[in-house]
């Protein structure tokens, strides 16, 4: 069954709305595990616009799962990361403009920079994963850089429907066997909610699932605790099909 790591950025959206203190994602994080998650997630975006440099120094004193940071290749990014020493970092793609991560990181293009990015994450005894799309050139790329894991961005299929639906997440596990034959480690997220994770949480070999927003979503109508046990739920249930 693959773990469930809360993504807590969307608390810190709203209070950024207001440029005050409450919510307080670090609060947020402690309830999520109270609720049984297995980890937490966090984007230092460049442009600051919800987690800030104060969190993440925060939630590592406090995580008593695992942080995992997502970031860019940016060279302050990388040092306020080297400085921090999360257990887990995720190399992401940013673009200031985008309103969410909109595709994977193109380690093809980029794989000078992320190789060298990887190894001084990794000297500091940080777990490395690269968040890319299902293709397996992504996949080759991500191991010739040497990262130890990656993370399978599921947007396409989240914003599916029907047959469509289906081959993507027929790719999904094309790309799951690809990378665990190369001996990388999988994990997965992006747009997946109630509605569509349980055939994600079927794909036996993913580890992690980085879930956000519809969690953070559900919290507002039901509270955070029950969302964060309502999303456990599913998982376990859709692992068992």
């Amino acid at each position: 069954m693959p773990k469930l790591c809360v993504n807590v950025d969307h608390i810190a959206t709203l209070r950024q709305a207001r440029r005050g203190k409450e919510p307080d994602p670090v609060l947020g994080a402690r309830i999520c595990e109270r609720a049984g998650c297995e980890g937490i997630v966090v984007h230092l975006r460049e442009d600051r616009r919800h987690i800030q440099e104060r969190d993440i120094y925060l939630l590592k004193e406090g995580v008593r799962t695992k942080l995992n940071l997502e970031m860019s290749i940016a060279q302050d990014i990388v040092d306020i990361a080297l400085d921090l020493r999360p257990d887990f970092a995720t190399l992401v793609p940013e673009r200031r403009e985008e309103v969410t991560t909109e595709g994977g990181l193109d380690v093809l293009k980029e794989k000078e920079r992320i190789e060298k990015v990887v190894e001084r994450l990794q000297e500091k005894e940080i777990k490395v994963s690269l968040f890319i799309d299902p293709e397996l050139e992504q996949i080759k790329a991500s191991k010739e850089v040497g990262t130890d894991f990656i993370e399978l961005h599921t947007g396409r299929y989240a914003h599916s429907e029907g047959k469509e639906q289906e081959r993507e997440l027929k790719n999904l596990v094309i790309a799951k066997d690809k990378a665990i034959e190369l001996g990388l480690k999988v994990n997965a997220g992006h747009g997946l909610n109630y509605q569509n994770v349980s055939p994600v949480a079927a794909i036996s070999g993913i580890q992690e699932l980085n879930i956000g927003h519809s969690i953070i979503s559900r919290a507002v109508f039901v509270g955070l605790e029950k969302a964060v046990r309502e999303m456990k739920e599913i998982i376990t249930v859709g692992s068992r099909q």
